[in-house]
């Protein structure tokens, strides 16, 4: 049985209207958020093998904040610059070429693509990750190269507001 969890990276910072997209900060809410997210996953416990991140600052940000709660160094955090805004056939890419010493992986990366793809994975239907939101799914398979063709189980899906009463 191998474990997918999909984090969208945490609320990012507009103020600079003229930064390349590829270089936005977390915003003062995604610096927040990112931290409780993870620590809410580390209280399922989940044993995290594998962080592979979009190279993006918010997506790159995330998880590092992420892999600081789980007790890795940003330096065990694999960055893929095909996540970078990934259509939903480039997250199956870089899933089935994981190494499958990892049983649990945590790919961090950016909508649309993270919420399209996650709706291709089972029966669950989710109309918008939000920032910060995880997905998890299992998978029947022992290699992640057999990842599309296995049996999926929809886990979880949370994100910070959900049970926050405004």
């Amino acid at each position: 049985m191998k474990t997918l969890i999909l984090v969208r990276h945490a609320k990012s910072d507009w103020g600079n209207p003229g930064l390349d997209d590829a270089e936005r900060p977390l915003n003062d809410r995604g610096k927040k958020d990112a931290p409780v997210m993870a620590q809410r996953l580390k209280d399922k416990k989940i044993n995290i093998d594998a962080f592979i991140a979009s190279p993006a600052k918010r997506a790159a940000k995330t998880a590092k904040i992420f892999a600081e709660v789980f007790g890795k160094k940003k330096e065990d955090i694999v960055f893929n610059e095909k996540l970078y805004l990934a259509e939903p056939a480039t997250f199956l890419s870089v899933i089935t070429n994981t190494d499958n010493a990892f049983e649990t992986i945590a790919i961090f990366s950016h909508n649309y693509g993270i919420t399209d793809f996650a709706n291709k994975l089972t029966e669950v239907r989710i109309d918008n990750i939000p920032t910060c939101g995880v997905l998890a799914v299992k998978a029947d398979c022992k290699s992640w190269a057999d990842f599309n063709e296995a049996k999926k189980e929809f886990w979880f899906f949370d994100y910070p507001k959900a049970g926050v009463q405004d």
